[in-house]
């Protein structure tokens, strides 16, 4: 079987700039692509972190206008360096919060997980 490489995940949002701005604020994810469709209307903006490789996963942000959204039955786990530091941070704002920093198992990864504006769960992982 030939390699594979996983190259992006796909959230619908109601409102572009305002999860562009999400992910910019708390997770300093910019925009690298934009895609135009006109037929029908959509936009598609893939983001990424500054620091990742050119070939790294992306996070495609799918929006067309008049779209009602309903958040993903899943998550999107992204990696945080200080994770009790961000959670303030995203609290701050008003970004809920589902589940506080903690170990799901003795000795593991300490994750939380809060929303970004349309209801997708994100994981963090410290």
């Amino acid at each position: 079987m030939s390699e594979c490489t996983l190259l992006h995940a796909m959230l619908p949002v109601s409102d572009l700039e305002r999860s562009l701005a999400f992910y910019a604020e708390f997770f300093g994810f910019y925009e690298i692509r934009r895609i135009e469709l006109e037929q029908p209307s959509r936009t598609l903006v893939f983001i990424g972190a500054a620091s990742a490789d050119p070939g790294a996963m992306q996070l495609e942000l799918w929006h067309e206008p008049g779209q009602s959204v309903r958040p993903i039955s899943g998550h999107v786990g992204i990696g945080v360096n200080d994770i009790a530091e961000r959670l303030a941070q995203l609290r701050a704002a008003g970004v809920p919060v589902l589940q506080e920093a903690a170990a799901l198992r003795p000795g593991g990864r300490i994750i939380a997980l809060v929303t970004d504006p349309d209801g997708h769960e994100i994981e963090l992982l410290s």
